[in-house]
């Protein structure tokens, strides 16, 4: 009787500790049940695009030979809650509005949208970064009006939800 007794009290106390001592913990949070949130309440939040900017070397090209179309080369930078440059997936919307001259609302007319360009995929976002600049590069079509001044609007969909927007002031170089 004694050595199915302490036979018995072995399995009990194994049981015990393997019920007790196995479940492993996640260094990653837990997200909720809203999507995106996770990553605003998580410890890399701080790093997620918190900006978007249109670089001032973004200008309306206008070819001299007529084998070529006029496009926008736009440059558009994504900031990070400290100011720093930052790549990161998400979708690019852009707009081109006509510049109204003395007006209070310089936006006027919506010229051309664009359809939206997804850098969600890794090779598609490369395609697009400029490492020495710290910057993503869009080539887009238009036919610019001769002496007509643009306003441009990028919006960016980030991965966390949020919607980051600027605008840029185009001048016709010609």
């Amino acid at each position: 009787m004694k050595v199915s007794a302490i036979i018995m009290c072995m399995f009990l106390f194994g049981f015990v500790l393997l019920w007790a001592g196995c479940e492993q913990t996640s260094a990653l949070p837990e997200s909720s049940s809203e999507p995106g949130d996770g990553l605003r309440t998580s410890v890399y939040a701080p790093y997620a695009p918190a900006k978007i900017d249109v670089m001032p070397l973004t200008e309306i090209i206008t070819p001299d030979s007529s084998q070529e179309d006029a496009k926008i080369s736009v440059y558009v930078s994504l900031l990070d809650s400290f100011g720093c440059q930052i790549k990161s997936p998400g979708i690019f919307r852009f707009e081109l509005y006509e510049h109204v001259q003395r007006s209070a609302e310089p936006k006027g007319k919506r010229a051309v949208i664009w359809l939206d360009i997804n850098l969600t995929n890794a090779a598609k976002n490369n395609k697009h970064w400029r490492d020495f600049l710290r910057a993503y590069q869009f080539n887009l079509p238009c036919e610019p009006r001769s002496k007509q001044g643009y306003i441009l609007q990028v919006t960016c969909m980030c991965p966390s939800g949020r919607r980051l927007s600027a605008e840029f002031t185009l001048k016709h170089a010609k």
